[in-house]
């Protein structure tokens, strides 16, 4: 897959040099980007997974996106968008003179037909699908979103790199994209599976003015090349880091903090806080479907010991039930009686009392984020301890990623998500996501938290919607966490992100 370019042999010198930033006067700058695993997908409206969204920002653009303090701000769109006093109708202006990588130009068409199939293909867009009465070109650089009833979320959805509402041509759209072709500073010039993922400067690309902020504002195109690397054993990320092989390197274990505070190659980036292991439950298919049997395993789980398991060091997690940590709006205690009982006798007791007949419970997970597996690990034990027989699924986390969309082989399956600054952006809240979490009362509390616009009203509604994820075990929240990714010395901008950037990234 990919776009071709006339300077192959340039690059595949610059590959085989196996050097991080390869800068001799008057040549290509190239930055390699140790990631955990190969994305699956270059279509980020196909994947809620972070490792696509990482790379895929790079060649694929939204009409919005976050700034520095995860405000909403203006990316293909021209400015926020002109909402009517109803909350029904959003006008949107699109930027002029933006160029796709195939050299067309980018109109109020194309957005149109990448909107509509947005709404038909994607997670977060099928979420709020029933919600769109209209998408329409209302003028050469206009677009309009009707709803059919407000949607509070809607702003920041189309920011969210996460399952994307990413802007293609329009003669390119289909169920699938077999070529995607965007507006981004880079472009793709080489894809080898498990190996590398090349991006080039597109040359044709009209950046924002603005002073960069997060992801908004100027994205300055500073590296020539972008080499994303799949990388899945975290040790081997941390090595090729301290060695200098790697610019950069995401996912790094807390052990290695220490190390790289040391070393005169890489320095430790911390993002404090990050945001939270999640244990996803199948509720659609399976063991897991009796909110008995749901029970137990929520007041099995020991959530220290999963913890301490993962991160050793508890400068790196914090045991906190809450689905929002400290110094958020959204934070309320709501429901967290429920978390961290570790009590397996109890769990046996409701086991018995629901019938449990000994059906595998299978968790499905993967050793690239290493986190995830030791977490798995110590539940286990406990999850056995209280008569649970278990089923370890471990694999890959493209498998994962696959698996994890058939709710025919899993009951559950571990993640994690960033802290995000909209509650409905966690698509597990919706009943159509791959959980499948249909309950009526929660359904009513959180379509009237996505409809209200009223933010006290709102904070109202969300402590009743984690107290149903409690009561109901939705989805479990582990606790909270930081995230370690390392970066070589003198390099900047680079600012520590769920879904870090390098079209800023230069060496002093």
């Amino acid at each position: 897959m990919g776009i071709g370019f006339d300077h192959k042999a340039g690059v595949l010198a610059a590959l085989l040099a196996g050097a991080a930033i390869v800068a001799p006067a008057g040549a290509q700058t190239v930055i390699d980007v140790a990631i955990i695993g190969e994305a699956d997908t270059f279509d980020p409206m196909m994947s809620t997974k972070d490792v696509v969204s990482i790379v895929t920002q790079h060649f694929v653009e939204t009409l919005y996106t976050f700034d520095e303090s995860w405000a909403v701000a203006p990316l293909l769109a021209t400015d926020l968008p002109q909402i009517s006093d109803d909350g029904l109708v959003y006008t949107i202006g699109i930027r002029e003179g933006v160029t796709f990588h195939d050299g067309s130009t980018m109109d109020a068409a194309d957005v149109v037909a990448s909107l509509n199939r947005w709404l038909e293909v994607s997670t977060r867009g099928k979420g709020v699908a029933g919600k769109v009465a209209s998408v329409e070109a209302t003028g050469p650089y206009e677009v309009t979103i009707t709803m059919s009833e407000a949607y509070s979320p809607l702003l920041s959805l189309l920011a969210f790199s996460n399952s994307a509402a990413a802007v293609y041509p329009e003669e390119i759209l289909g169920d699938t994209v077999e070529q995607v072709v965007g507006t981004g500073p880079y472009m793709i010039a080489e894809h080898v599976p498990d190996q590398y993922l090349q991006l080039v400067r597109f040359d044709g690309y009209v950046s924002r003015d603005e002073p960069s902020s997060g992801s908004a504002g100027k994205r300055e195109q500073i590296p020539d090349e972008i080499r994303f690397v799949p990388v899945p054993d975290p040790n081997t990320r941390v090595e090729g880091l301290l060695s200098g092989q790697f610019a950069f390197a995401d996912g790094l274990p807390a052990e290695s903090f220490a190390r790289l505070e040391e070393s005169d190659v890489a320095d430790p980036l911390l993002l404090k806080p990050f945001g939270w292991p999640i244990f996803a439950i199948n509720h659609k298919e399976g063991l897991l479907t009796s909110r008995e049997i749901r029970l137990a395993l929520q007041a099995a789980l020991p959530i220290d010991d999963m913890l301490y398991a993962a991160f050793g060091d508890d400068n790196f997690f914090v045991v906190d039930g809450p689905l929002y940590p400290e110094g958020w709006a959204w934070r309320t205690d709501a429901g967290t009686e429920r978390y961290n009982q570790n009590d397996q006798k109890a769990a046996a007791e409701m086991l018995k009392e629901a019938g449990y007949d000994g059906t595998p419970l299978r968790i499905l997970t993967s050793r690239q984020y290493e986190f995830h597996f030791k977490m798995a690990e110590v539940a286990r034990q406990a999850l056995e301890m209280a008569g649970f027989n278990v089923q370890m699924d471990v694999v890959d986390w493209a498998t994962l990623g696959q698996r994890r969309d058939d709710p025919a082989l899993w009951d559950i399956y571990i993640t994690h998500s960033p802290f995000l600054p909209e509650p409905a952006l966690t698509s597990m809240y919706e009943s159509s996501s791959r959980l499948g979490w249909a309950e009526p009362e929660k359904d009513a509390i959180f379509a009237e938290f996505t409809t209200e616009t009223d933010e006290a009203r709102r904070f109202e509604l969300f402590e009743q919607l984690q107290a149903k994820v409690f009561e109901d075990v939705g989805f479990i929240k582990i606790g909270g966490f930081n995230a370690l990714m390392g970066v070589q010395q003198g390099m900047t901008g680079i600012p520590a992100s769920p879904w870090p950037f390098f079209w800023n990234a230069k060496s002093e």
